[in-house]
């Protein structure tokens, strides 16, 4: 493998169909798509500050770089990356994926990242600021997340989460086979219109969580007292720890807690509005 060492490069495609490279503190300047139809690459101790950095590359590593604002999408259309201890100022990243291992990583402006991939893994991310991380994206395995970005997890399959403190409101909209344990979900208007959505050993928080969701389960799980009209037109099995402050209009399925503030079942409850709602004894 060639290693080029404390360099810089800037302008169009410096180092374009390279293959069996390995960069390190190399620092990329101003310019578009430095490291493009590129295959296996290693990139260590480097810095990042032009635009499209990686498109079109098959498989590479990335370790203890940093990505400036200048960076900006750039992660594209790539497979088979492996990326460690990496801070990332720029938005936009990781588009149309396939198979991403990230551990250790910061990404200071979420916006828009992890589009459309799949086969991802992920250990220690942290999200912060914009909006629709993860959305369409599928089989994705999570351990160690937080998150104040916006939107998260929107219209995503497949996917298994641990250990995760998620703020905003609509996350996982339009979700399918999702599961998340041990993780604090806090936002209005959480999970709806999801089908086979689990939430395991979880603390939910915000108004209105959990409706018209579709074969919902939840396993001792936990409810802030701002949830107010949960589960509103959704079929579930629920097993609640603690109180829930109001239940609004289940279709379907059973529900029970150790305490329920009120329950509200009007003429607007749609069929087959047999759901089984109880105290614990």
């Amino acid at each position: 493998m060639e290693l080029i060492k404390d360099k810089q490069f800037g302008g169009e495609r410096p180092l374009f169909e390279s293959h069996d490279l390995h960069i390190d503190n190399v620092t990329i300047l101003a310019g578009e798509s430095a490291i493009k139809e590129c295959s296996n690459i290693v990139a260590t101790n480097c810095r990042f500050e032009g635009n499209y950095p990686f498109w079109h590359v098959h498989g590479f590593t990335v370790e203890n770089c940093y990505f400036a604002v200048g960076g900006r999408s750039a992660l594209w259309y790539c497979d088979n990356l492996k990326m460690k201890d990496t801070v990332i100022d720029a938005p936009k990243m990781f588009r149309e994926m396939d198979v991403l291992d990230i551990e250790n990583v910061v990404m200071n402006d979420a916006d828009e990242v992890f589009w459309k991939c799949s086969n991802i893994r992920v250990k220690n991310l942290k999200l912060h600021g914009g909006t629709y991380p993860f959305m369409l994206s599928h089989d994705i395995y999570v351990d160690g997340l937080e998150s104040d970005s916006k939107y998260v997890f929107q219209y995503v399959k497949n996917v298994e989460i641990h250990n995760a403190d998620i703020t905003t409101k609509d996350a996982f909209w339009e979700v399918e086979n999702v599961t998340i344990y041990d993780s604090r979900l806090n936002g209005e208007y959480l999970g709806w219109h999801s089908r086979n959505l689990r939430l395991v050993n979880c603390h939910i928080s915000g108004e209105q969580p959990l409706c018209y969701a579709h074969d919902l389960v939840l396993e001792n799980c936990t409810f802030d007292p701002s949830c107010d009209r949960a589960f509103e037109y959704s079929t579930l099995r629920a097993d609640i720890r603690g109180a829930i402050t109001n239940i609004k209009n289940p279709m379907s399925g059973h529900i029970v807690a150790d305490g329920i503030g009120s329950v509200t079942i009007d003429q607007n409850i749609k069929a087959p509005a047999d759901c089984l709602i109880e105290v614990r004894k």
